[in-house]
C-alpha cells in the first residue's frame, strides 16, 4: 500500500494541476459561482493613485445558464422510459432491472455522474457492497479522486485515491477522510484542514478488502473484488468541460446585465444644476434636496435657478447585446433555447424538432461516451449475478436503450392521427366495394393488412363466409365511430 508520504505528494500534486483547475472553475460555474461575484470598480484620484470605488452601485448579477444546459442534458439522456439496460433472456432482464432500470439510487448516482462529467469533464462511480450482499454504484466526485499508475508508486500497483469532507469540527476546520483503494483492499485515513495525513483508528480492521461482513458471532468475513472498484466517465478524449465554449458569452451577459443595473441605480434620480448658489455649503444643499426637496434662492439673484437634468441609460442598446449573448450560449452551449418556442399552441412538431436539434446532436455523442462507461460497470455487475446465481451470462447479451423523448404539439398529433384513421377507412371502403370481385380470403387478407392485424393469428378464428359480411359491415361502423371520436378530439 502507499505511505502517507506518498498520499500527501500525489494529492498536492493533483491539486495543483492544470486538469483539476479546469474541473473546479467548471465546478464552481455550474453551482452559479461566477467571475462577475469578483467584479470591482476603479477609478484614479487626483493623485494618479488607482482607488477602488466604493461609491458607486456595483451590483454583481451571475446567470446561472452552463447549470441549464448541463441539467437539460442529463434529463434528455434519462429521459426515455423502460430502463436503459435491456436483454432477450427474461431471468437476465430481471437481475439487470434490480441492479440498475429499478434502482432509484442508481439512476439518481448516474444523473449526478453525468451532470458532473459536463461541468468538470469527468467524473466517476465508485463501487462497493451494499447491505444485500450486491454491488451499489454510486456518484464519486471527480475532484476528490486521483488516480495513481503504478510505475509511480513504490509498491508497483495501481492506486485510486479518495479524498472526500466528513465534518466540519467546532472550530470551524474541516475533516477529511483519504482512502487509498488497490486491486485487493481499502486503507483508511484521515487529515484534518491541508495538515499531515494518519491512519484512521475508528476503523476496526485497517486495511480491509473491498467487501467485508460483520457475522452474527462478531467475526469478520471478507474477500476480494479483483479490480479497482471506480469507473471513470469522460467528457471528450482529453476530459475537457463543456464550460470552456460558452464562458466567454456567460461572462459578458452577466456584465452587461450588471452594468445594466448598476446604471439605473446610479441614475435613478436627477442631477440638479444650481446657479447662483451663495447659502450653506454643498453638503446642507444635499441634505435640503433629498429630505425637504426644495431649497431657497435669492430672488434679486438674476442669475440664480436650479436646472434639473436627466442621463440616458443605453438601454435598447445593452438590450440588444443580451439578446444576442443569450442566443449565442444556446447556440454554442448546443442547448434548448424556450425562447424560440413561445407561442408553443401554435409551434408545429417540424419547428420542435428544429429546437431541439442542437440538444440532440449534443446528446448522441455523450450517449456514444455513456455506453463505453456503461460497459465497463455491466461487466462486473454481470460477474457476480454469474457467481450468485450459477449463471453464465456474458455482457454481450445485453443491449444500452436510449430513447430520449422529446415535446409535441398535442392538437397537431390528433390532426395527425385523424387524417391516418380517414385514409385506413378509405381503403376499407374501396376493398369492401370490390368484394364481389374478390375469395373471401383474399379480402380479409387485404383488411388485415389495412388494419395491421397478423393474419395467421386470426385465419382460425374467422367466422364462415356467410357471416364474414355481416361481421365486415360491423367493422366498418367501429372505424366511422372512431374517426368521429379522433375529430372531437383535434377540435378541442
Amino acid at each position: 500500500m502507499l505511505k502517507t508520504a506518498e498520499i500527501k505528494k500525489f494529492l498536492d500534486e493533483d491539486r495543483n494541476s492544470s486538469r483539476k483547475r479546469r474541473a473546479r472553475k467548471g465546478q464552481r460555474y455550474y453551482e452559479g459561482k461566477h467571475d462577475i461575484l469578483d467584479y470591482r470598480l476603479f477609478y484614479y484620484d487626483a493623485d494618479g493613485i488607482l482607488q477602488e470605488d466604493k461609491a458607486r452601485a456595483n451590483v454583481k448579477i451571475p446567470h446561472p445558464f452552463f447549470a441549464e444546459l448541463v441539467d437539460q442534458a442529463v434529463q434528455h439522456v434519462l429521459s426515455g422510459s423502460g430502463g436503459i439496460f435491456r436483454a432477450d433472456d427474461p431471468a437476465l432482464q430481471e437481475q439487470l432491472d434490480l441492479y440498475f432500470n429499478d434502482n432509484e439510487t442508481f439512476m439518481a448516482e448516474l444523473s449526478e455522474t453525468i451532470a458532473g462529467m459536463q461541468a468538470k469533464g469527468f467524473d466517476y462511480m465508485y463501487a462497493h457492497k451494499g447491505d444485500d450482499d450486491r454491488l451499489v454504484f454510486e456518484n464519486a466526485d471527480s475532484l476528490g479522486v486521483v488516480e495513481v499508475e503504478g510505475r509511480f508508486a513504490e509498491d508497483g500497483k495501481d492506486h485510486r485515491i479518495y479524498k472526500y469532507l466528513d465534518r466540519v469540527d467546532k472550530d470551524g476546520r474541516r475533516q477529511w477522510k483519504v482512502l487509498v483503494f488497490d486491486a485487493e483492499c481499502i486503507e483508511y485515513f484521515c487529515q484534518a484542514e491541508s495538515g499531515e495525513i494518519v491512519r484512521d483508528e475508528e476503523v476496526r480492521v485497517n486495511p480491509v478488502p473491498h467487501a467485508a461482513y460483520c457475522r452474527d458471532d462478531g467475526s469478520l468475513h471478507w474477500k476480494q473484488t479483483g479490480f479497482l472498484p471506480f469507473f471513470r466517465l469522460d467528457n471528450n478524449k482529453k476530459r475537457r468541460s463543456c464550460l470552456e465554449t460558452v464562458k466567454p458569452l456567460i461572462d459578458d451577459y452577466d456584465l452587461m446585465a450588471s452594468a445594466l443595473s448598476n446604471n439605473l441605480i446610479d441614475f435613478d434620480t436627477p442631477i440638479h444644476v444650481v446657479r447662483g448658489f451663495e447659502g450653506d455649503d454643498l453638503g446642507a444643499l444635499q441634505q435640503n434636496l433629498k429630505t425637504k426637496k426644495i431649497i431657497g434662492m435669492e430672488s434679486t439673484d438674476a442669475g440664480a435657478g436650479v436646472e434639473i437634468k436627466t442621463v440616458d441609460v443605453p438601454y435598447e442598446a445593452r438590450k440588444a447585446k443580451l439578446e444576442l449573448d443569450e442566443k449565442n450560449i444556446y447556440r454554442f452551449g448546443m442547448g434548448l433555447n424556450m425562447a424560440g418556442l413561445k407561442d408553443t399552441a401554435s409551434t408545429t412538431n417540424i419547428a420542435i424538432k428544429a429546437a431541439y436539434s442542437l440538444l440532440e446532436l449534443r446528446c448522441g455523442k455523450i450517449t456514444i461516451q455513456l455506453k463505453q462507461f456503461l460497459r465497463q460497470i455491466l461487466k462486473v455487475a454481470i460477474r457476480e449475478i454469474n457467481s450468485q446465481n450459477k449463471t453464465d451470462y456474458k455482457a454481450s447479451q445485453v443491449k444500452f436503450c436510449f430513447k430520449p423523448e422529446i415535446m409535441t404539439n398535442a392538437q397537431e398529433n390528433a390532426q395527425n392521427a385523424l387524417a391516418e384513421a380517414q385514409e385506413q377507412q378509405t381503403r376499407v371502403n374501396t376493398l369492401l366495394n370490390l368484394a364481389a370481385h374478390l375469395d373471401n380470403e383474399t379480402l380479409m387478407q387485404n383488411i388485415c393488412d389495412v388494419l395491421e392485424i397478423n393474419y395467421g393469428e386470426i385465419k382460425g378464428r374467422l367466422p364462415d363466409p356467410d357471416e364474414a359480411e355481416h361481421e365486415i359491415r360491423d367493422a366498418q361502423q367501429r372505424i366511422a365511430k372512431a374517426i368521429e371520436s379522433q375529430a372531437g378530439d383535434a377540435d378541442e
